[in-house]
């Protein structure tokens, strides 16, 4: 059950890093507010002014900030990013399709606690990269694999490398298309965000 806020308030608090339209950051807000998560989503940072995830942030009165060099041409990105998590004692942070590489100082202030979701099964071929959203699914029917999935893991300073938290599963069918297995992914990725967090947040 969700706690009262005070001294005594042990509700983990999620930031999230978007660059599009933070649709894994909707999954989590969601299950926080109906308590299917004892947690609570307290801020947003996209490097991307037109991000659909700020205006989404905002319609929910989150505390949302646009970080890029742009912005900030004389400032460490990265540590700036770090800094903000802190002010808003943030537990864990959850990439909700952040395109931008996430640098050595946000990693080692938040040790364990960056969580990104892949839409396959790593460690693979269909990591790393260059290999993102329907590229992957793309590569994936190209190649005519059997299956694929949903890897939710920890980011360290390697893309797609970071240490497994859980992966799901999917059967491909024998006439799966790119665009039927990246619905199904995505479908897919909504379960498995909110069993990882879960096993964290227990």
């Amino acid at each position: 059950m969700m706690k009262q806020s005070g001294i005594l308030d042990r509700v983990k608090r999620i930031g999230i890093l978007a660059s599009y339209n933070g649709s894994g950051f909707q999954i989590i807000k969601k299950a926080c507010d109906e308590l299917i998560l004892d947690a609570q989503v307290v801020v947003l940072v996209s490097n991307n002014s037109n991000a659909k995830a700020l205006e989404t942030a905002e319609q929910m009165q989150i505390p949302n900030f646009i970080i890029n060099s742009k912005r900030y041409p004389d400032e460490n990105i990265d540590e700036k990013i770090a800094k903000l998590f802190k002010e808003f004692n943030c537990d864990y942070i959850f990439c909700s399709g952040y395109m931008k590489i996430i640098g050595s100082k946000l990693i080692s202030s938040f040790e364990e606690k960056i969580i990104n979701t892949h839409p396959a099964l790593l460690p693979s071929k269909y990591g790393g990269k260059g290999m993102y959203g329907r590229f992957v699914h793309e590569a994936i029917i190209k190649n005519k694999e059997k299956k694929s999935g949903v890897t939710i893991h920890f980011v360290n300073e390697k893309y797609d490398d970071g240490k497994i938290i859980l992966k799901k599963e999917l059967e491909l069918s024998s006439d799966e298309t790119v665009d039927t297995l990246e619905n199904r992914i995505k479908d897919l990725e909504s379960v498995a965000i909110i069993e990882a967090f879960k096993k964290l947040l227990a």
